[in-house]
């Protein structure tokens, strides 16, 4: 594949954190690891729930879901940033699983306002700066808090987040053009209708938490975070002139075409891993992920 200026790739091929990543199976994603503790943010838009790994005076890591996710998301990842000595922290976004109590005001919207002041509050919440990751929708957020904020990150990675400017879904694969005639609502009800009746082919105890997640997310809040995505901010200029380090982090079968992942990456300036996995490398391929990430906190 052609690697353009500045842009690196992680190898794919056999290593040991690919066959560490071979032998993961399934488990019951509802179930928290040893080590995890569940606590809470207090952020302007209401109380988020939490995890966290690892020792608080470590170097910390925060892991930002996407919409329709959670911080379980984050469960096989996140204790290998641990055991490498960072102090690790995941929360759920507003109206989201057991965030579902938070959210605006009456009379308001979830919007990015909403979810970059809660994002720069968790921030805030501990030592700074901070190695953040943002996946999905979340990268958005990370990207307009950094660029807001710059001094509250050590580094941001952006696990496939849109590649997109503007209405960001006119290159997902399977919607495409028809994305430009949808309502955001219809959006979500396809996302939702593909998850819940596991066109990912999830194995049953992943299948599970993706169901139940659905029990307490707010549905408003999945439609306008889809809203969001079809209006989102070009910040690329401003990514592009940040001193913190930046990585790109894609399956090769992502949402977006990995053309996309590899141009918005060399416009930014960021280092880019590729996987050989689908639009969820912290949950196929977490061994790979860590160690791409660690390699980027060791040079940051």
């Amino acid at each position: 594949m052609h690697r353009p200026a500045g842009v690196l790739e992680s190898a794919v091929g056999a290593d040991p954190s690919a066959a560490l990543d071979r032998t993961l199976n399934d488990r019951d994603w509802t179930v928290l690891p040893p080590g995890a503790r569940a606590f809470r943010f207090e952020v302007p838009s209401g109380s988020l729930a939490a995890l966290a790994w690892g020792e608080p005076g470590h170097p910390r890591v925060l892991l930002v879901p996407g919409a329709t996710g959670s911080k379980e998301d984050f469960v096989l990842l996140a204790p290998l940033l641990a055991d490498a000595g960072y102090f690790v922290e995941s929360y759920d976004l507003a109206g989201q699983f057991e965030s579902a109590g938070a959210g605006p005001e009456a009379g308001e919207s979830f919007d990015y306002r909403l979810f970059t002041a809660d994002l720069v509050a968790v921030l805030e919440a501990g030592t700074t700066p901070v190695h953040v990751l943002g996946y999905s929708f979340a990268g958005i957020v990370a990207e307009i808090a950094l660029v807001e904020h710059p001094g509250l990150f050590a580094s941001l990675v952006l696990l496939g987040a849109p590649p997109l400017t503007g209405q960001t879904f006119r290159g997902v694969r399977w919607i495409g053009p028809l994305s430009w005639l949808l309502p955001a609502h219809t959006i979500a009800s396809l996302l939702m209708w593909g998850l819940v009746t596991n066109r990912n082919q999830a194995p049953p105890g992943r299948l599970h938490l993706v169901r139940l997640r659905f029990e307490y997310t707010i549905r408003r809040s999945v439609d306008e975070i889809m809203q969001l995505m079809k209006n989102a901010p070009d910040l690329q200029q401003d990514l592009a002139r940040t001193p913190v380090p930046l990585l790109v982090a894609v399956g090769e079968r992502d949402l977006w075409p990995l053309g996309l992942h590899h141009a918005f990456a060399t416009r930014i300036g960021a280092q880019l891993c590729v996987y050989r996995t689908g639009h969820s490398p912290c949950e196929t391929t977490p061994h790979q992920l860590a160690r791409d990430l660690l390699a980027l906190y060791a040079r940051s």
